[in-house]
């Protein structure tokens, strides 16, 4: 077979179709930093995710009492590389271009009635051992059902649009909804949606909660998955981030669903109220 080498050793391409991934992941070096300021961002993340309006000044104060006497400068420069915006509360892994055109809001007062009304993405902060990664995801809002994922090491827009791509295939939203990220306010991402026929809704500069329900899935994944894990290696980050979307999917109820899964209400064999 094709796909068996001469020493009878399995391809790498059939490995990586056995194991549900994409060849790129096994080759993602994860972003690196010190010993210590990978501990800090651990705790920061942690805390942040607990706390989503402490500014660098709050975090600092807190550090200070878990026994890390580190200066604000250092933790503002951490929060910058972990895409945590001090002025804003919430993740701001997307930072704006001005050059790019910016869409306006479109949900507000906007009732959500059925799946592929709305769709949203967002980016949040993985951490690893020796390093992070940053992740990706497109969410049906109706039906809280995570459409398709990426990780990535750098904060571009390729993986987001290979998201984006992914999730086209299995329908077409009439709104899409993101922050004013460089990565969504690209050319070449918004160009994608409207090629598909999709109006483009962005969050207000600052408004955390225009993407709220993005927001709570970062939360979920962290608390049930990212920090009992606590991934070894970017391929560990991707093998049990797929498992445990397929488990948020397809498993796991979920209370604003009246106690259905994201696939029933998304495919239809229950309805969310």
């Amino acid at each position: 077979m094709e796909w068996v080498e001469k020493n009878g050793v399995l391809s790498m391409n059939r490995q990586c179709e056995l194991l549900a991934l994409n060849r790129s992941s096994l080759y993602l070096e994860p972003c690196e930093e010190t010993a210590l300021n990978l501990e800090l961002m651990r705790l920061i993340d942690e805390q942040f995710t607990r706390t989503p309006f402490y500014g660098s000044r709050k975090l600092t104060k807190w550090l200070g009492r878990q026994g890390y006497a580190v200066n604000r400068k250092r933790v503002q420069r951490l929060m910058r590389t972990m895409g945590l915006e001090a002025i804003y509360p919430k993740p701001n892994l997307s930072l704006s271009n001005e050059s790019h055109k910016k869409y306006p809001y479109l949900l507000k007062d906007v009732r959500i009635t059925h799946p592929h009304q709305v769709w949203a993405t967002d980016i949040t902060y993985i951490r690893l051992h020796g390093g992070f990664l940053y992740l990706v995801a497109i969410l049906d809002w109706f039906s809280r059902y995570v459409l398709s994922w990426r990780l990535s090491n750098t904060l571009d827009t390729a993986f987001c649009i290979e998201a984006v791509e992914e999730a086209l295939q299995s329908g077409r939203p009439d709104i899409f909804n993101s922050d004013q990220g460089c990565q969504f306010t690209s050319i070449v991402f918004t160009q994608l949606l409207l090629d598909a026929g999709v109006r483009i809704s962005m969050d207000g500069k600052g408004r955390a909660f225009d993407n709220i329900f993005t927001e709570r899935l970062w939360r979920t994944v962290k608390y049930e998955e990212v920090y009992i894990k606590d991934y070894d290696t970017a391929v560990d980050a991707h093998q049990s981030l797929g498992a445990y979307f397929s488990f948020y999917n397809n498993e796991r109820l979920h209370q604003a669903l009246q106690y259905a899964t994201p696939a029933e209400v998304h495919f239809g064999s229950k309805r969310a109220s």
